[in-house]
């Protein structure tokens, strides 16, 4: 960086690091984008000084406004949840083709692809890449709607702009959730913490078009003029971060793009190669209040590996354990309030149903929320480690009743979710955790419950597993 007390003359590179002096050069009307020269219609250079991007002005005014025009017809939230139900290991596909098909664009994932080219030369100020040329020109007229002659060179305009647009949510957003994805384990906002201390842009440049000064620095005409934002942040951790800019440019897509970095972060691109303990591996047992069992905490079910899946269709599985379930809970009337010990913990007809009810509404809300690109919660069940008092009371016909209410909607609902996911949702299923295939014979084990208290019509009692 330079002294602050050097000579500076013009046409030399002037660098500034602290926060004061970023946010005042962003805010100096006289340091500018440095602009671009530009080139035949739908290459590179012809972009390049098309965008606001690398614009001032009115002509950054009126391209802005294009850019923003399309982002207010986009819903933050449904990004988040689309970029979640990605299936896309390129971050940077991903990025762009939801935020493609958000705006209604013909082939997304094939913008997408194009998207990426451009963004390889994009901030080169003389571009000399024939194949982004190619790129450019193949998506202006993918970018245009159904127009007259007369409002050709408007839709040109915003066409570019929409293509600038693609291209940040490219480069930018898919470095963010490289950045977030790098940080520490226990980082409780991982998005925060990238944007903090390891942003996506380090740096930014203007020029000056006329004499200035920052920060008491002299910043002759023709100087161009680094701002180092990385330094600017880490040096005030007090103040916002400066990577989505600052008044009077700031970025308008910032929510966008932190929505799409989140739905990304939760991800199918984030899936390990075995069960996360987020919520999504079998029920944590926990002692607590009641009557205690004679046993310790353990996973509930057995076998807390990765559920065996087989050629049977996931949709009717949960309907098939809960008719298997209720079977039994009709023998359950005559229960005569003994306790059924099995595999070291105790049971009973109620902590049967409870533990199934509990189990299939456990990771129903984990695949909802794994579709909606949400963290899952996790569970605070005293599961089967505790036998409650309310387990311990008589099963009658009523609560037999109650019993087939409850579980038959609830296979209803795992039906019908399971029914609406596409294979590539079953077997490769956003967020961090089992797939969805595997969750659903995962829970179809819930049987289990209902078998430790086994079939108690007089002289059959059995515990059978």
């Amino acid at each position: 960086m330079a002294d602050s007390t050097a000579v500076l003359l013009p046409s030399v590179e002037i660098s500034f690091a602290r926060y004061e002096e970023v946010t005042a050069a962003l805010a100096d009307p006289a340091l500018v984008p440095p602009p671009a020269e530009s080139g035949p219609v739908g290459g590179m250079a012809w972009l390049r000084a098309t965008v606001a991007r690398f614009s001032a002005g009115e002509h950054h005014a009126a391209r802005r406004a294009f850019v923003e025009a399309d982002l207010a017809g986009l819903d933050p939230d449904a990004l988040r949840q689309a970029a979640a139900a990605g299936f896309e290991a390129d971050v940077r596909v991903r990025a762009v083709r939801v935020l493609a098909q958000a705006l209604g664009l013909a082939e997304p994932e094939a913008v997408a692809r194009a998207v990426g080219v451009v963004a390889r030369s994009y901030f080169t100020e003389r571009p000399e890449d024939p194949e982004a040329d190619a790129a450019v020109a193949w998506l202006l007229p993918r970018m245009l709607p159904e127009r007259d002659d007369t409002a050709r060179a408007a839709d040109t305009a915003w066409a570019a702009n929409r293509i600038g647009l693609l291209v940040q949510a490219c480069d930018a957003t898919a470095t963010l959730v490289e950045h977030a994805r790098a940080a520490d384990a226990g980082t409780a906002d991982p998005v925060a913490a990238a944007l903090r201390h390891d942003p996506p842009v380090r740096t930014m440049r203007r020029r000056a078009v006329r004499p200035t000064a920052v920060g008491g620095v002299p910043v002759p005409a023709g100087a161009d003029v680094l701002l180092d934002i990385a330094a600017a942040q880490a040096g005030r951790p007090d103040l916002p971060p400066l990577t989505f800019g600052a008044p009077p440019r700031p970025c308008p897509g910032r929510t966008h793009a932190l929505a799409l970095a989140a739905g990304i972060l939760h991800g199918a691109s984030a899936l390990p190669p075995a069960a996360e303990q987020d919520g999504s591996v079998p029920d944590a047992d926990v002692p607590s209040a009641g009557i205690p069992d004679a046993d310790v905490p353990s996973t509930g079910i057995p076998d807390p590996d990765v559920p065996d899946t087989d050629d049977r269709d996931p949709v009717g599985l949960v309907p098939a354990m809960v008719e298997h379930v209720l079977a039994l809970a009709q023998t359950w009337t005559g229960w005569d309030g003994r306790p059924v010990a099995t595999d070291g913990r105790t049971y009973t007809p109620h902590k049967a149903i409870r533990r199934v009810a509990d189990h299939l509404l456990d990771h129903l809300a984990e695949v909802e929320a794994r579709l909606a690109g949400e963290p899952t919660q996790p569970d605070h069940w005293h599961a089967s480690a505790t036998t409650t008092p309310a387990d311990l009371a008589p099963f009658t016909p009523a609560d037999l009743d109650e019993a087939r209410s409850r579980l038959t909607r609830l296979a209803r609902i795992w039906a019908a979710r399971l029914a609406a996911l596409t294979p590539d949702q079953l077997d490769r299923s956003p967020g961090r955790g089992w797939s969805f295939r595997q969750i659903a014979f995962h829970v179809a084990e819930s049987a289990y419950y209902a078998d430790a208290v086994g079939d108690l019509r007089p002289h059959e009692r059995t515990t059978a597993r």
